[in-house]
């Protein structure tokens, strides 16, 4: 009898000491939260059932035509190489950043690094400012592309598509191996933060922007917004008539 105590005894030991078992860690990535620029107008948000398919760092610039020397400059779409931002955003794994305000401040600091802007600028012509030349009219972007090196960030910034005008001024963005042909309207702007990094040449940042789908878009993507940006506003026209182009980030959120 004593010995059939001292096994119950010795098990109901082992259990007591036993450690808890431990709950595995929550790994699913937090839902990225679109940014607002914190005063003043703000974008309206996606509708409802939507998901985020992609949040694209854009890097390139933006094209000006002045009539004439001192008028104001008119916008003439853009151009500009797409790279996947969505794993450095807070929350998504092993390559996030570390907060939010770290993540908003990504562009302003690839426009501020050593990265030049992935763009073949070899177009002198007809330019306002020599010094500020255009894209390459018939092969403005570098092939095969490749990644983006950031400062601080381990791995490079993964190739994910480009953003630019139809010859009809058609803001369009190609994207995941084609399979999002995103040909869009622009709905609302929004004035970018004071804050907001005013580019290498002091010209300030570009308005945010909500652009949705027209009929002719191919993919699941519905909507993109063009928020945190760095740079892109026109040096003006006080040098003369012509050209101007102005290098800029953004990131662009897609939904679908």
């Amino acid at each position: 009898m004593l010995s059939k105590t001292l096994v119950l005894l010795a098990s109901v030991a082992s259990v007591i000491a036993a450690p808890a078992a431990c709950k595995a860690p929550n790994t699913k990535p937090v839902t990225p939260t679109l940014p607002v620029t914190g005063t003043g107008k703000q974008l309206t948000n996606p509708p409802e059932g939507l998901e985020l398919l992609h949040i694209a760092l854009g890097y390139g610039i933006q094209n000006y035509t002045c009539a004439a020397q001192g008028a104001d400059p008119v916008a003439a779409g853009a151009l500009a190489v797409l790279y996947d931002a969505r794993p450095l955003y807070p929350g998504q794994g092993a390559r996030s950043l570390a907060s939010e305000a770290r993540f908003a401040a990504l562009p302003g600091d690839v426009l501020a690094g050593a990265q030049p802007v992935p763009l073949r600028l070899d177009n002198d012509r007809n330019r306002t400012d020599p010094a500020h030349p255009g894209a390459s009219l018939t092969e403005p972007f570098v092939s095969p592309p490749s990644g983006l090196t950031v400062e601080g960030v381990a791995e490079p910034l993964a190739y994910l598509g480009h953003h630019f005008f139809t010859d009809k001024g058609v803001p369009s963005f190609l994207l995941d191996d084609g399979r999002i042909f995103l040909t869009s309207k622009k709905d609302e702007a929004a004035n970018a933060p004071a804050d907001a990094s005013a580019g290498p040449d002091g010209t300030g940042a570009v308005a945010w922007l909500k652009l949705s789908a027209t009929p002719d878009a191919v993919g699941p993507a519905k909507f993109v917004y063009r928020v945190l940006t760095a740079g892109g506003n026109s040096h003006g026209c006080a040098k003369g008539a012509g050209d101007d182009s102005t290098s800029y980030t953004a990131t662009y959120w897609f939904y679908g």
